[in-house]
């Protein structure tokens, strides 16, 4: 399940709109108002629709299944062979989540899941699946088992080993339970925008955050919560002990098994919904939450959403969440008269569709933080989605909607005044005749309209991932998008591909820090959603001093340290429907104009972020290549010696070294570095030939090099290759980069590695100085950059 409905189901509405009879399209094409779209996609449902979605949903299996629960078991019991504990208790997690109630699978699940966690040294989460594994029936003559290790984990306990003791522990090893680093180090921020930036309003911009006062760098802007948000299954996160050893054993698990699907928060033992096999809960009260919220009636529809996408699923659920009065009153804010005109986020967009009725946005309203009329009033584009766009996203809710009035009593019936308990009845058994109302329809025209909205509001919440096998001394790391979310005050900052920003994401516990109090002029409810939002938040922090008056911006995806102009502007103008004409576009316009009236040579290559050099090198003479602006930009030209080079060529040189890294990084993975060390030696002489130092991808070989002389622990050669590495990137993204602060951090983990004392410690202050900058000052990378200093001076 990604962003867009699956294939097959793309084909299908393709399909039946080219079934549908002129008339019918010249009428779908005329409507502009999204409650038009949503009822005539509704009349034009059939049985044949609702057939089809039945038999791809049969594909993505969400019931209880004992079968597959065993299987998990048996996975996991191949893993604990193996020592691999962590593997263990995440697969036998997903044979809970495949286990009927009271079965005696559930029971060994839980049984084999505590040994696992008390090897892993959490001993009071052992000790609770013991207890579970017992009330779930677990077999009398294997109770001496169970018994016995309560035994054990009660002794721990009470000498107080029940925390792991890291510190004989290299400095480059993280914390075991990075979320206990995290909540014990989050500083205590309050929710909302900052006294010093202020909302602001132009027709060109629509609303958008600019400093009423100088904000200083690394100062927060912004700290807040999403209205909702959804994981995002199968993305690759969790590896065992081998690495890509362990992939090819099966041993690979994503996102959705690892992360609370709430609260995104990480767990070695999940609660799983008892109904399906999907949903699971870093605990019961997030369980509970989630079935409050919304998995009470996505539960019976999770394959069905698995088909229809992220966004059709986010969309559902935050019409869910809000129910039918807040959808009400966010059309109509007069329709209560104890309500108040909420915020109107005229972000990304311009003001030249400007509503004709009640329900859109009102560009002077108040600003409301983030209440659903905050999201609700988001632009949609409606007239701007191409023909095809607008009919998938019609026909998908449309479809949901019916499958949703089928499958028992509306949203509305639910009243919010009775508690619900995670194993309360689900629609389909509790009044499942109810019939839906005729304002329902309301309901379906709402998700409708945030479909539409998320393609230009929907924020990436992304984190960290460690790359390679979890035994490697120094790991590497990637950001991976975990889910998709709609942030309503983030969505007023216009993007810049060179933004004055920088966004952190935290989940869990560590998103809501204990003791951090709201300040009492933000209002009411900002303070009701720390009791019912996701423990996910997000910060932004001023990455550069911004002056009074300075528009506040944040990258949308398309950065100029990561893509070329042009690329840029294109994905933009797709997506979020403007032109950019942000500093670093405008720069390269200037400098297209230049080239186009003086030297032919100074395009640059559109393979290399927003520099105006290529980062490549004549074979001949070492003069700098760039793009020639004749033939089409077909060949590369030195501006040196003259020399031409076909792009051809070019393109099958980087290829060349591009096949060799990752066969490289796929030694290091086989835990074979030795073997990666030649190959990247042979790729680094060959990629002299043509690379500049600072080409990006001459920082990933020294980078892959550091790793492998790291892995034979010899650290002086590996801090020289990380030092190279770290000069790339600071050409690429920037000296005050979180890029570059990361790759430091690195650096001076290998220091200290290798005791190189003074190296070291001439590091650590640039380090802390950017993530201070980026992160802010009590993240966990500088509490441990903090004890390795302490280390050093004695």
């Amino acid at each position: 399940m990604m962003d867009l409905p699956c294939v097959q189901w793309q084909d299908h509405v393709a399909q039946k709109w080219t079934g549908l009879d002129s008339e019918l399209q010249d009428k779908f094409t005329s409507l502009l108002e999204v409650d038009d779209v949503f009822k005539c996609a509704l009349s034009l449902t059939t049985q044949d629709d609702l057939d089809l979605l039945q038999s791809i949903s049969a594909g993505y299996s969400v019931h209880k299944d004992t079968e597959q629960a065993a299987k998990c078991r048996e996975k996991g019991n191949s893993s604990f062979k193996t020592r691999d504990y962590t593997a263990a208790a995440l697969h036998y997690s997903q044979g809970m989540c495949f286990a009927p109630l009271s079965s005696e699978q559930l029971s060994l699940c839980y049984a084999n899941r505590s040994a696992a966690l008390y090897h892993l040294q959490h001993y009071q989460e052992s000790l609770d699946d013991i207890d579970k594994a017992l009330k779930s029936g677990y077999p009398s003559h294997l109770l001496h088992k169970l018994e016995d290790r309560r035994t054990q984990c009660l002794k721990h306990l009470s000498v107080g080993q029940n925390a792991k003791e890291d510190h004989h522990s290299p400095a480059s090893k993280k914390c075991k339970d990075p979320d206990e680093v995290k909540r014990a180090s989050v500083e205590p921020l309050t929710f909302g925008i900052c006294p010093q930036a202020a909302v602001g309003f132009s027709p060109e911009k629509g609303r958008h955050l600019v400093a009423a006062e100088r904000i200083a760098a690394g100062e927060v802007i912004l700290h807040e919560r999403p209205y909702s948000c959804v994981l995002i299954p199968g993305m690759e996160e969790v590896k065992g002990k081998g690495g890509r050893q362990d992939v090819e054993k099966g041993v690979l698990l994503g996102v959705e098994h690892r992360r609370c699907h709430r609260c995104l928060t990480e767990t070695l033992c999940p609660v799983p919904c008892e109904r399906c096999s999907y949903s699971q809960y870093c605990s019961t009260s997030c369980q509970r939450d989630a079935w409050e919220e919304h998995h009470r009636w996505e539960c019976p529809l999770a394959a069905d959403l698995m088909v229809m996408g992220v966004m059709s699923q986010l969309a559902l659920r935050v019409a869910l969440k809000a129910g039918l009065k807040n959808i009400q009153m966010a059309r109509d804010p007069n329709r209560d008269e104890h309500m108040q005109p909420e915020l109107s986020c005229l972000n990304r967009e311009s003001s030249d569709s400007r509503p004709r009725h009640s329900n859109q946005p009102v560009p002077f309203a108040s600003y409301h933080g983030d209440s659903y009329s905050s999201v609700f009033h988001l632009q949609h584009h409606l007239n701007r989605h191409s023909l095809s766009v607008r009919f998938l996203c019609a026909v998908t809710i449309a479809t949901l909607y019916q499958k949703l009035s089928k499958a028992g009593p509306s949203p509305a019936s639910l009243d919010l005044s009775r508690p619900l308990r995670a194993n309360s009845q689900s629609p389909d058994e509790e009044g499942g005749t109810a019939v839906w109302s005729s304002e329902l329809w309301l309901l379906g025209s709402a998700v409708l309209r945030h479909l539409m909205q998320l393609r230009c509001n929907a924020q990436a919440i992304t984190m960290l991932q460690d790359t390679g096998a979890a035994n490697t001394p120094v790991q590497s790391s990637r950001e991976i998008r975990i889910a998709t979310a709609i942030f309503p005050t983030l969505s007023l900052l216009n993007h810049s591909c060179c933004p004055n920003t920088s966004l952190v994401f935290r989940t869990g516990a560590g998103a809501d820090p204990p003791g951090s109090d709201l300040s009492a002029d933000l209002n009411e409810s900002v303070a009701k959603s720390r009791h019912t939002a996701c423990g996910v938040t997000v910060t932004v922090r001023a990455a550069k001093v911004i002056t009074p008056g300075q528009e506040i911006l944040h990258c949308y995806g398309p950065h100029s340290s990561r893509m070329a102009t042009q690329q840029r502007q294109r994905v933009l103008q797709e997506q979020y429907y403007f032109m950019c004409q942000c500093e670093a576009c405008t720069v390269q316009q200037l400098q297209d104009e230049e080239a186009e009236e003086g030297s032919e040579g100074r395009q640059q290559w559109s393979g290399v972020g927003g520099s105006p050099h290529s980062g490549l090198l004549c074979s001949k003479c070492k003069g700098s290549l760039k793009k020639s602006s004749e033939n089409r930009g077909k060949e590369f030209i030195c501006s040196s010696c003259g020399c031409r080079m076909p792009l051809s060529e070019v393109s099958h040189k980087l290829q060349e070294i591009r096949v060799n890294l990752e066969k490289a990084v796929d030694f290091m993975e086989r835990e074979r570095p030795d073997e990666a060390l030649r190959l990247l030696r042979r790729t680094q002489s060959q990629s002299e030939l043509i690379l500049a130092e600072t080409h990006p991808l001459q920082g990933e070989l020294a980078d892959a090099t550091a790793r492998a002389y790291a892995t034979m622990g010899d650290w002086n050669n590996a801090a020289s290759c990380l030092e190279k590495s770290a000069a790339a990137i600071s050409s690429q993204y920037g000296e005050d980069s979180i890029e570059l602060g990361r790759q430091l951090f690195k650096l001076s983990q290998l220091h200290f590695n290798g005791g190189a004392r003074g190296p070291a410690l001439s590091v650590i202050p640039k380090v802390r100085q950017l993530l201070c900058l980026h992160c802010g000052p009590h993240c966990y990378e500088l509490q441990e950059l903090q004890a390795m200093e302490d280390c050093l001076r004695g």
